[in-house]
């Protein structure tokens, strides 16, 4: 597993920045946390393709990655 950060997300896909690029084609899970440090924080477990793989202009990360959401769960905290 590898950290990110979303930078766009919509019903049909996300767009997201990590230090490596993955294959364009290749199948990608990936976690979305949602909400603040609180305890309603919400993830969801995702289930997609990789689109395309950029270089980041802005050196923050290496990559941008745009990817498809084909399938979705949402996660139940533990504890």
């Amino acid at each position: 597993m590898q950290p990110g950060l979303t930078k766009n997300i919509s019903s049909g896909g996300v767009l997201f920045t990590a230090e490596k690029g993955p294959d364009i084609g290749a199948s990608i899970e990936y976690v979305i946390s949602l909400g603040g440090a609180s305890d309603q924080r919400i993830s969801l477990r995702c289930i997609g393709k990789v689109l395309r793989t950029n270089r980041s202009a802005s050196g923050e990360s290496a990559y941008e990655i745009a990817a498809t959401l084909e399938r979705y769960e949402f996660v139940r905290p533990e504890g």
